[in-house]
């Protein structure tokens, strides 16, 4: 990829203005990206293979305009950094490490930023977090964020309450690329994946988030929330393009999986 490509990424997320290495860009380019491009797992549930390359995410979520989740969105993020000037490392997560142990690492990738002497965490493929990038650092910051050490070199982020996941861990370490491959290839295959299972589909706006989980639309603001069921593929179809921003007619085939896993999960409803 090269100049013309992150051109066409600057556009996709409204940047105004001359990107450079510092904090004031890096914050800008990952709030952009966030409000513009929604985390989605729908290639997944389509039974369309995903990749940890990030010129794939690129023609992906920038020429077909559609969103995408952790592998892509970060590895598109980590790809316009480094290219703008940052030093960038990627870096093996696991969300959830804390009830799960050590076969979550390698569902998340989140990126090292050098940045001022020291080091700052970006990620713009969690979902529902911190929008801004933040200081590798212990304490709390933003909405009712923290940040912690603990063992073995690993750092905890702890999300502000309600929001889904709870948390997840990162090593300072760089990925081992084949592990995150084949973790990128076990998420979209294994029918006890939650990405298998059930359609996600996540959105940042400018006052709060949008999250689809399976038929259920919920929606966080300075009002509080809301929350209501879908009730047809039609509806399904409409929501991803007016919520989400994504044109995928062929997701209405999915609404009878929708439909059964959502009487799983809550008989009777």
């Amino acid at each position: 990829m090269n100049t013309m490509e992150l051109s066409a990424y600057l556009d996709r997320i409204a940047f105004d203005g001359d990107p450079r290495p510092d904090r004031s860009t890096l914050e800008a380019v990952q709030r952009g990206h966030l409000l513009a491009i929604p985390y989605e797992n729908l290639d997944v549930q389509l039974g369309r293979p995903v990749t940890v390359d990030p010129a794939a995410a690129f023609d992906k979520l920038v020429t077909r305009r559609r969103g995408g989740w952790c592998y892509e969105m970060n590895g598109l993020l980590g790809w316009a950094l480094g290219e703008i000037g940052f030093s960038v490392t990627r870096l093996a997560s696991g969300v959830r490490r804390q009830a799960w142990g050590e076969t979550a690492v390698g569902n998340h990738l989140v990126l090292r930023v050098e940045l001022d002497g020291g080091q700052t965490l970006a990620d713009a493929g969690l979902g529902d977090g911190p929008i801004t990038p933040y200081l590798i650092t212990e304490g709390t910051f933003g909405a009712d964020y923290r940040l912690e050490p603990v063992e073995g070199g690993w750092w905890r982020l702890h999300n502000r309450a309600g929001a889904r996941p709870p948390s997840f861990d990162f090593h300072l370490e760089r990925a081992d690329e084949a592990m995150l491959e084949a973790k990128c290839a076990v998420l979209q295959t294994d029918p006890a994946s939650l990405f298998v299972q059930n359609l996600i589909c996540q959105k940042v706006t400018p006052g709060g988030h949008v999250h689809l989980l399976g038929r259920r639309l919920s929606r966080t603001g300075p009002q509080g929330a809301v929350e209501r069921e879908l009730g047809s593929a039609a509806e399904l179809v409409d929501v991803l393009a007016l919520d989400f921003g994504i044109d995928e007619p062929a997701a209405a085939g999915l609404w009878p999986r929708i439909e059964a896993r959502h009487a799983e999960l809550l008989p009777g409803a």
